[in-house]
C-alpha cells in the first residue's frame, strides 16, 4: 500500500514541475514578446 502511495506521490511531483516548468516558459516568451513590440 505505502510503495503504490509513494509512486503516486512520486508522479504527482513530477506532473507538477512539468506544469510549473511549462508556465515559467510561457511566462519568458510573453515577456520576450513584450519587449519586442515595445522596441518597434
Amino acid at each position: 500500500m505505502s510503495e503504490n502511495l509513494m509512486r503516486a506521490l512520486e508522479m504527482l511531483g513530477q506532473g507538477m514541475l512539468g506544469i510549473f516548468v511549462v508556465l515559467g516558459l510561457i511566462a519568458l516568451l510573453v515577456v520576450l514578446v513584450q519587449k519586442m513590440d515595445g522596441k518597434k
